[in-house]
């Protein structure tokens, strides 16, 4: 059994109009999954509606206890790319899950949206890594502890090679 968590970011925005600005909506885990024809069992669940910019410490313990407490041992967040890294950090040294993190860089209702193939790569990742925190985005399984959003290049960067770019 695989439990998402939602807690907003871009993979969730709406637009309205063309004079209205984005908001975050509805979770779109539940639709990705049945588009994609998931046989899993899973479960999802909606923590949080936010963008990741206007995330706090608080939210960030709220995700934390939620994680802990939700079922079985493996479980993927859904979240905004500017703060992710953080939250990731912030879930470290929660014993027995495996836990990814992953978002997209264009929303989910967007035809050009990133969301659908991060998600599955999330789902591939969490069923296949051991125990600890990751970040998928891009095609890739990052650690959180040595990674970091590249906004000029829209996409996830080693850290290590973060600064050669």
């Amino acid at each position: 059994m695989i439990h998402f968590l939602t807690t907003g970011g871009t993979i969730d925005k709406v637009y309205f109009d063309a004079t209205s600005e984005y908001e975050v909506g509805p979770p779109h885990v539940a639709e990705v999954l049945r588009e994609g024809n998931a046989t899993f069992d899973h479960t999802i669940e909606a923590v949080l509606a936010k963008d990741s910019l206007d995330l706090t410490d608080s939210d960030r313990a709220s995700i934390r206890r939620h994680v802990e407490s939700c079922p079985g041992d493996r479980v993927i967040i859904t979240h905004g790319t500017d703060t992710m890294v953080e939250t990731a950090r912030s879930l470290s040294g929660i014993p027995g899950k495996t836990i990814v993190l992953t978002g997209a860089m264009q929303p989910a209702g967007f035809k050009t949206s990133d969301a659908e193939f991060n998600l599955g790569v999330a789902i591939g990742a969490v069923q296949a890594l051991p125990p600890g925190v990751y970040i998928a985005m891009n095609g890739q399984i990052f650690d959180p502890a040595r990674v970091r959003k590249n906004r000029e290049l829209k996409r996830f960067v080693p850290i290590e090679s973060a600064t050669s770019e």
